[in-house]
């Protein structure tokens, strides 16, 4: 996390919806539009905030109820990991390997 996701989620939190163009005009939140664009998509990543509209052409976002619990401090977002995808089948070790064969 870093401070411009907190004044991101903030901002969100007071407004509830907003674009990252309007967000990087708010001299509370202070980035540039491609940074808080960026930001916006770690934090969506992160389960923090959620696109208002299921399509790839807005980008408008609100806070979620992490994002909201996040600021309340019920929520420490460093220990939140990313969970490790299936390995591919061409990429897993045969039985033998393991000693299982």
């Amino acid at each position: 996390m870093q401070l411009l996701d907190d004044r991101i989620l903030e901002k969100l939190a007071r407004e509830g919806l907003s674009w990252p163009s309007q967000m990087a005009r708010d001299p509370r939140v202070g980035g540039s539009e491609t940074r808080v664009h960026e930001r916006c998509q770690v934090l969506c990543e992160a389960g923090l905030i959620e696109p208002f509209l299921d399509e790839p052409d807005v980008e408008m976002f609100e806070i979620s109820a992490w994002g909201m619990l996040y600021l309340e401090g019920e929520v420490d977002a460093d220990l939140d990991r990313p969970t490790p995808g299936m390995r591919p089948p061409d990429k897993v070790r045969p039985g033998w390997w393991a000693g299982f064969g």
